[in-house]
């Protein structure tokens, strides 16, 4: 009975730090090691970088370690994957220690805390059933939504429409993959919103197991 027991348990805790795994978040395919992600802003026609991300995966496809540098190389934030949290470490304010807990009907909850235990985030995160994002709720600050709708027929992400707890649009960011590798994954990407005028432009290197 006290085996029984200890296993329940055991279950119950696995369950509730479960995430889903990265790489179905993002659409990626092939096993990954590792992933570069250099962000530029496009304006007047000239490409400006904003940040670099370098970002470590398990074998089963979840961040193990990451690293998000600025345009002139300075570290802005790291993330470490702990037992049953993230660690998300700052230059300039206080780690955030982010849990998240398994709900039902394919949803996430995602809290994020100080070591004081002071609240600073917490997101809804609903998935679809292959592993991509329905959406994502603001549960802390603002409140909005970010509802995400992809292609009838590649079922590729095309659009991530914002709204605020009223129901009022605020940004509709559109995606365009204008390259893939050889395995599928897009290594150049567009990003173009409905509040401004410039783009984004993201570049992806892959390394495969």
């Amino acid at each position: 009975m006290f085996r029984i027991l200890k296993y329940l348990l055991l279950l119950v805790l696995v369950q509730s730090c479960a995430t889903k795994k990265y790489v179905n978040k993002k659409q990626l395919k092939g096993t990954i090691s590792n992933l570069t992600e250099s962000k530029y802003i496009i304006k007047n026609n000239s490409k400006q970088l904003v940040e670099k991300t370098i970002i470590q995966l398990t074998k089963n496809g979840r961040i193990k370690y990451a690293e998000t540098a600025d345009a002139n190389n300075n570290i802005i934030e790291t993330v470490e994957k702990k037992l049953f949290f993230n660690k998300k470490s700052f230059p300039e304010k206080e780690a955030h220690y982010c849990k998240t807990r398994w709900k039902p009907n394919q949803r996430e909850r995602i809290s994020c805390y100080t070591q004081k235990q002071y609240k600073e985030n917490e997101i809804i995160v609903h998935y679809n059933k292959n592993g991509t994002i329905d959406k994502t709720v603001d549960n802390f600050s603002d409140f909005s939504t970010k509802k995400y709708y992809y292609n009838t027929k590649t079922n590729n992400l095309e659009t991530i429409l914002v709204t605020n707890k009223d129901g009022e649009k605020l940004n509709e960011i559109s995606y365009k993959c204008l390259k893939k590798d050889t395995v599928g994954n897009c290594i150049t990407l567009e990003k173009s919103f409905s509040n401004s005028v410039n783009k984004m432009l993201i570049l992806r290197d892959f390394n495969y197991q």
